[in-house]
Formats: structure tokens, sequence, C-alpha cells
């Protein structure tokens, strides 16, 4: 386990409609994704761990199926459907942050999320999102953004001008009829590809579980295919939901976590060499409880875990200021007690991976956080 004190330093349619993205330059080759996780992901479900003597009897049933995963080391185990996620820690490009939250602490999701992608200390204290915040921050060749979402989130929200994928509102046509539109473009050089792609990405408007991972691995190689090559963009939102297991969550959290391996791995696969520049975060707006509750789940929570995913991540590592999970060590007796803020943890990220002041980038995205905490190492020098 490593210590996070070990860290602290002394010192297709809307797509057409967006031509910004395809005509402009970049002058890095640098890539940031924001995979949010909406609805409290549970962190102690993700990243087990296995090796607090408390573990076992505060998780009770849910602790069986930690002892399946990838062995991260000897505190961590990896959920055993991430796959995907836990090759890319033995090949050192998956950075696992615990115990890790947002100032926010009175678990609405609303207020919750606000927090989470504002950058406020409270929500809806800030109006625009840290996200297009960071676009000013950034070479105005770089500064090219798109959210993988039916509208454009919060975090991405502001001066900035960003562009989105937003799935068409009219009713779903028939697969009969897709076909048979697929087939009259079969030998249009022009249009055949665009239909493609519009059709391998309709199922975005689904469950991010659903079909056995397969919405989450078409997510993940839609927003491959937007930020890839010299003209793609350079910053994408992509926005996950059903994270909120407050029943039944064995099977829940296991589709979901299906869902987000896969969406990773096609990620990986369809940026091709442009994943050696790339880092991923996934995060979510809070934990949740440290028990089950009565009907098989979890209750909205506190601290919970973060990933940083990508060939420009310092991975194999599990970071850790581990508060235990014995009663005298929850937080108000029952969550995760945080012991990172999530704000210190992208400013320093951010500014590894741009080569920016993280000083600078902190007091820009998060500027009611006051002085962060300085994390090292994050990022490949």
């Amino acid at each position: 386990m490593i210590n996070r004190r070990a860290f602290i330093a002394s010192s297709a349619f809307t797509l057409l409609a967006a031509p910004h993205i395809a005509l402009a330059r970049a002058a890095t080759d640098r890539r940031f994704v924001f995979i949010i996780q909406r609805g409290a992901a549970d962190g102690l479900g993700t990243i087990a761990p296995i090796g607090d003597p408390a573990f076992a009897g505060v998780r009770g049933a849910f602790a069986v199926d930690a002892g399946g995963g990838a062995k991260l080391n000897s505190m961590f185990a990896l959920h055993p459907v991430l796959g995907e996620t836990g090759k890319l820690y033995a090949a050192n490009e998956a950075l696992f942050v615990h115990a890790v939250a947002s100032p926010y602490r009175d678990r609405s999701h609303f207020d919750g999320q606000n927090v989470l992608e504002t950058g406020g200390g409270a929500a809806y204290r800030v109006k625009d999102g840290w996200m297009n915040r960071l676009l000013g921050l950034l070479p105005k060749a770089d500064a090219r953004a798109i959210a993988v979402s039916a509208t454009v989130p919060v975090a991405l929200r502001g001066g900035n001008e960003v562009a989105s994928y937003a799935p068409s509102a009219l009713p779903d046509a028939s697969d009969d009829l897709l076909a048979r539109v697929g087939s009259l473009y079969q030998n249009d050089a022009q249009l055949h590809p665009l239909w493609s792609q519009a059709t391998a990405t309709r199922t975005l408007t689904g469950d991010l579980a659903a079909a056995g991972g397969r919405n989450g691995a078409a997510t993940g190689t839609l927003a491959a295919r937007l930020l890839a090559g010299p003209q793609g963009a350079r910053i994408a939102l992509i926005e996950t939901g059903g994270w909120d297991t407050h029943s039944a969550q064995k099977a829940r959290l296991n589709a979901n976590l299906r869902g987000l391996d896969a969406m990773i791995g096609a990620l990986k696969t369809g940026l091709g060499a442009d994943w050696a520049n790339t880092m991923v975060l996934v995060a979510t707006e809070f934990g949740r409880t440290a028990a089950p509750n009565g009907t098989g789940g979890t209750d909205h929570g506190t601290g919970s875990a973060a990933m940083l995913l990508g060939g420009a991540v310092r991975g194999g590592r599990v970071i850790a200021d581990w508060p235990g999970l014995a009663p005298g060590a929850l937080y108000e007796a029952r969550d995760l007690r945080p012991t990172l803020g999530l704000d210190a943890l992208i400013a320093n990220a951010i500014g590894a991976h741009y080569g920016l002041d993280p000083a600078r980038v902190g007091a820009t995205l998060f500027p009611e956080s006051g002085k962060l905490a300085r994390v090292e190492g994050l990022l490949r020098a």
C-alpha cells in the first residue's frame, strides 16, 4: 500500500454541426477524459480494502466477492469484473486513489454532482464548470472539448465553446428500417461511413450496464473516434449513470462495472497510439455507506475511490492514506472517512498532464478550496 502522505510535497449528428472539432490543429498530443459516475458509486465495492481487519465484518455478504478480484497489493483488491482495468494496472497504466471525496458532505445527488462539476465549495455557488475553465488554461489550439452526453453537462458549461453528441429525441426507428436505410447507403462512399457511425453509437441512449457491457463499449468507441488523431478533440466528458445502488447492489454494481470496464477497454483500443498521451479520470459525487442496508444495498455515503487511467499515468499503484473501517474510524459512524480531496487530486493530475503549475490550476478550477495539498508522481515523467 502506498501512503498518500508520501506524495504530499512540502512546497454523429451534432458532431457534423461542430466543424471546429474537425478543422482545428492541436499544439499538443495530450488528451484528458473525465468519466463521471452519477449516483454515488460504491468505492468500497470497486476497490475493496481486503487487508483492513474490519472489512469482512462491516461489509458482510459484499466482502465475499472481493476475494475473486485481482489483488492490487496487501490491502486492496479490484472488483472481479474489472478485467480490462486490471490489465491496465498490471501494465502500470492504472492508478487508484481511495478514501477521496469532494468538499460536499450532505449526501444529496443533485447538490453533490453540482459541487463535483462546478468545482465549488458548496452547491450552486459557482455557475460554470471546472472543465470549461480548464479550457481557458490551455493554448487555443488545444481548447477543444466534447461531451458524450445528451446535453452539455455542468462541468463543461461556461464561456468557452464545447461540442456534444446529442441522441435524437425522435422515436426510435425499427431495426428493420435501419437495415433498409443502411443498404441504400452501402455503396455511397460519403454517406455510408457517416451512417455506420450513427448506427454504431445509437445505443448511447441506453444504460451503461445494458447488453452485457456492449453499450459501454459503444460509448468508449465513439469517444475514441472523437478524440483520436491530430484533428480530434483534446478534452472529453462521458456521462454514466446507474450507480445509486440502494437495493440489490451486487448484481447492479457488477453490471455497471462490467459496462465501465468495456468502455475503458474500447477507449484504449480506439485511441491506438494516442492512448500513450491520454489521462482518464473516473470519479463520482460521493461514496456509499460502509455497511449494507436491509435491502441488499448501500445508502448515500461520503468517501469513495477514483481512478486515473491511461498511457500518461504512472500506474500500478494504489494511493491511500487509509483511515480504516473500524466503528470509531468511520465518518459520522457510517461512512468511509475521506483523507484526500478530489479537488487536490484533479488539480495535481491536470497540472502534471498539461505542464501547468498545480497551484494555478487549483485556483482556477477550484476557486473556493483554498490551498490544495500537493500530490506528486501521478503522471509519467
